[in-house]
């Protein structure tokens, strides 16, 4: 396929009547060429505005969801044309959901807009998202270099699957030492730079332009997870080629929802659909329909969203390093990447929603959560982010128990750190009061026993 044939997918709003034939007619390039000449705005909340609103088939103001597995077609002849990739979903020929459907076509317009990309794809989760993009980019015997400090999930993938079924390696850094990750890059060898926005769960933030001028002077592709950071950050627009999420964060909000997406080049897309090559078509993490025509629902609050989010988590991070708390934040000034983060962030929607306390051991971490959740309400213990109530974990034991205690000392993640992802449900003093009453407890003396808590 060619290179302009998802682009056109995701922009294009042209219907087909009766017929299998498509007439080309002037709204179709019309339509294309506004979309995309507004697809680059630089405030994300204004592209996604720019986007083409979906209506229902019967003039609804929310669209249709297109939840059919399969397609018909009115001729015979068609389908042998539809497979052989002369007609497709720019022409509103569609095969078959694990390839391309119309709902899930639409939440990735959204996406491709949201992050200033050419084209999106949105998966059934996010770890398939960022599997497939580097099994499609990455072939038997070549190298990924990758941020020491990524989610567990993601540095289990690189460090054991991806070795043993694909003969992929991964040669980790300190994405902040920019001499170390271009002498790591082999030329030829190397296809892929990876690291995250803001990373998961330290809170380091990566200097994408300056990470993604090296990765092009290598030839290499360089890939970012923003899922701590939409709205905040925009990679792409920084100078990634690929920006990857999980919708099951921020972008759904409502802890209800198992999504990834894969934004990128529209060659990259149309590969990683191709019906011979494509790793998102033959692996099929396919997203189903109802879950995109539920996304698609929430993207548009979610600018206000991430504004709360990261207010609130700038006003605690900034009383709590007041009660003398180990505070790790990067709207904090002393965090050594603040000043970074404040040249490349969008302006308007803050410094990110996350911050961590630092309590040193488990012990003291677990002491403090549960008077967080079981004594003030002001949180719940459970892993994952972006939900509208506060959620908390101690990641060296959760999320980022994949690694060993080396990697995680590599990492910069102490045993007693707790991740917090701050909510805004409630109002922020009346949360702020219930995390000091709970602060205040854990300072009676003693330390966290399960037990004396059964």
């Amino acid at each position: 396929m060619a290179e302009a044939h998802v682009q056109s997918v995701l922009l294009s709003g042209k219907k087909r009547n009766g017929g299998d034939e498509f007439d080309g007619s002037d709204d179709f390039i019309v339509a294309k060429k506004s979309a995309a000449a507004k697809m680059w705005n630089d405030d994300p909340v204004e592209a996604l505005a720019s986007t083409r609103h979906e209506f229902g088939e019967h003039g609804g103001v929310n669209m249709s969801i297109e939840a059919s597995a399969t397609f018909t077609v009115m001729e015979p002849e068609t389908m042998r044309r539809m497979f052989s990739g002369e007609l497709g979903p720019d022409r509103d020929f569609f095969i078959y959901s694990r390839h391309f459907n119309p709902t899930v076509l639409n939440l990735g317009r959204q996406m491709a807009a949201m992050e200033g990309t050419e084209a999106a794809y949105c998966t059934a989760s996010g770890m398939s998202a960022i599997s497939s993009v580097l099994m499609q980019l990455c072939g038997s015997g070549e190298n990924v270099v990758a941020s020491q400090r990524l989610y567990g999930g993601t540095h289990a993938l690189l460090t054991h699957f991806l070795p043993r079924a694909c003969n992929i390696t991964t040669t980790f850094v300190d994405v902040t030492d920019l001499d170390m990750v271009r002498d790591a890059i082999v030329e030829g060898k190397t296809k892929v730079l990876y690291v995250e926005a803001m990373s998961n769960p330290t809170l380091t933030v990566s200097n994408i332009p300056e990470l993604s001028r090296i990765a092009h002077d290598k030839g290499v592709m360089m890939v970012v997870d923003n899922t701590f950071a939409p709205m905040v950050m925009s990679p792409a627009r920084l100078g990634a080629d690929v920006v990857v999420h999980s919708i099951s964060k921020y972008i759904s909000g409502g802890a209800d929802v198992i999504a990834g997406a894969v934004c990128g080049p529209a060659s990259l897309i149309n590969s990683m659909m191709d019906l011979h090559q494509g790793a998102l078509m033959l692996l099929g993490p396919t997203m189903n329909a109802k879950v995109a025509f539920e996304l698609s629902e929430r993207i548009p609050h979610l600018g206000l969203r991430m504004k709360e989010h990261c207010h609130r988590a700038l006003v605690y991070s900034t009383r709590m390093k007041k009660l003398g708390l180990k505070v790790i934040y990067p709207g904090l000034e002393e965090h050594p990447q603040h000043k970074l983060l404040k040249s490349m962030a969008n302006k308007e929607y803050g410094f990110g929603g996350i911050l961590c306390v630092d309590m040193e051991t488990e012990e003291r971490a677990n002491r403090l959560m549960h008077h967080l959740q079981n004594c003030t309400q002001f949180g719940f213990m459970a892993v994952s982010l972006g939900y509208y109530e506060t959620l908390m974990s101690c990641s060296g034991s959760s999320t980022s128990s994949e690694m060993s205690a080396e990697e995680q000392e590599l990492a910069g993640i102490s045993p007693g750190l707790v991740r917090m992802s701050i909510g805004y449900s409630g109002t922020l003093e009346q949360r702020w009061s219930q995390f000091e009453k709970a602060f205040g407890r854990t300072q009676d003396g003693g330390l966290y026993n399960s037990k004396s808590f059964s």
